[in-house]
């Protein structure tokens, strides 16, 4: 999917940037929750886990998100 890509300001180095990472994990249950609109047990149930787990999953991934938006940091997508 989008494994190792890197999303970040326009006009500043990535090497300028401070970095955060976001699990591939994290970003399937956003995916999966905040586009394609599923609940959180439809996303567990799709990824194989906990509806808990995809709650943990989706608050540390909005915020990473927001923390990479907001504060101008390069947001990596890791495996």
């Amino acid at each position: 999917m989008l494994k190792g890509q890197v999303f970040k300001p326009i006009g500043i180095p990535a090497k300028d940037l401070p970095k955060i990472e976001l699990q591939e994990d994290e970003l399937e249950a956003l995916r999966l929750c905040d586009l394609e609109d599923l609940t959180q047990e439809e996303a567990g149930l799709r990824m194989g886990i906990s509806r808990g787990t995809v709650q943990r999953l989706l608050e540390s991934g909005r915020k990473k998100v927001v923390k990479s938006i907001v504060g101008k940091h390069a947001l990596v997508i890791k495996e």
